[in-house]
C-alpha cells in the first residue's frame, strides 16, 4: 500500500500549498548561490519527511500491537471509515477537531521556533524548519496516519509516512524554488479531485480489512503464529 501513501502526498500537496506554502516561500536564502538554495529546499522537505516517518513509527507500533491481538482486519476497516468521515465531515467541524486549544498552544510554540530559525541564513536551518513543519496539525497528515496505523508494524508505519512525505516533495519543492507558479484555477480543480481520491482510498482500506482474498486489493491477511504456537503448547 506504499503507492497509496505517495499518491496521498502528491495530490494532497496541492492542498498543502495553502498551509505550508508561506513557510516554504519564507525559507532563508543563502546568498546568490543557486546550488545552496536547492540543497536548502531539499533539506527542508527531507526534514518534513523524517518527522512524518517518526510519527508513522509511533502509530505503526500501535497498529502492530493491535495486529498481534488479532485486530489487524478491524484496524484496516476503521482506518477506511476514519478517512471517509474526514472527507464527509464539514470543514468547520474538521477544523474544530484538530485545532483544539492544546493544538493552538503547540502551533504557537512552533511558530516561535520558526521565527528563530528563519533568522539564520544557513542551509541546516531549513532542515530544522522542515522537522518542525512536520508537526503542524494537518488533516491530510491524519489521513496518512490512518494508513500507517493499518500497516500493522512500526517499520511499515514509518515507511508509509516517509513515502507520504516524499509524495509531497515535487510540488512543495517547486513552490519553494519558483513561488506560486501553480494557477489558482488549477489548484481549485485538483482540490476538487482530492476528496474523490480519498474516498477510493478509504474503500481500499475497508476492502483490505474484509480479507476477501482478492490479490493486491483484499489479500488474505497473515494471522500471527503466536496463537498457533501457544495452542500447540497446550
Amino acid at each position: 500500500m506504499l503507492w497509496s501513501a505517495f499518491l496521498i502526498g502528491l495530490f494532497g500537496s496541492f492542498h498543502c500549498i495553502g498551509m505550508c506554502g508561506p513557510i516554504a516561500l519564507a525559507l532563508p536564502v543563502q546568498g546568490n548561490h543557486y546550488f545552496r538554495l536547492i540543497v536548502g529546499r531539499v533539506l527542508y522537505n527531507l526534514g518534513r519527511a523524517i518527522t512524518y516517518a517518526f510519527i508513522g513509527l509511533f502509530f505503526g507500533l500501535v497498529g502492530q500491537g493491535l495486529s498481534l491481538a488479532g485486530l489487524q482486519q478491524w484496524v484496516s476497516i476503521l482506518a477506511g471509515i476514519l478517512i471517509l468521515l474526514m472527507v464527509l465531515m464539514p470543514a468547520k467541524m474538521a477544523q474544530g477537531i484538530y485545532l483544539l486549544k492544546p493544538a493552538y498552544g503547540f502551533t504557537n510554540f512552533l511558530k516561535r521556533k520558526f521565527g528563530l530559525l528563519l533568522r539564520h541564513q544557513s542551509v541546516m536551518s531549513t532542515f530544522f524548519i522542515g522537522l518542525l513543519n512536520g508537526f503542524l496539525p494537518c488533516g491530510l497528515v491524519y489521513i496518512a496516519v490512518a494508513g500507517a496505523l493499518a500497516s500493522g508494524s512500526y517499520t511499515g508505519g514509518a515507511a508509509y509516512m516517509f513515502v507520504f512525505g516524499l509524495g509531497t516533495l515535487p510540488i512543495m519543492l517547486a513552490v519553494s524554488l519558483a513561488g506560486n507558479f501553480i494557477g489558482l484555477n488549477l489548484r481549485k480543480r485538483i482540490n476538487k479531485m482530492i476528496p474523490a481520491f480519498m474516498v477510493v482510498l478509504a474503500f481500499l482500506f475497508i476492502l483490505r480489512g474484509l480479507n476477501l482474498g482478492i490479490p493486491y486489493v483484499s489479500p488474505k491477511l497473515q494471522q500471527t503464529e503466536i496463537s498457533d504456537e501457544s495452542a500447540l503448547c497446550h
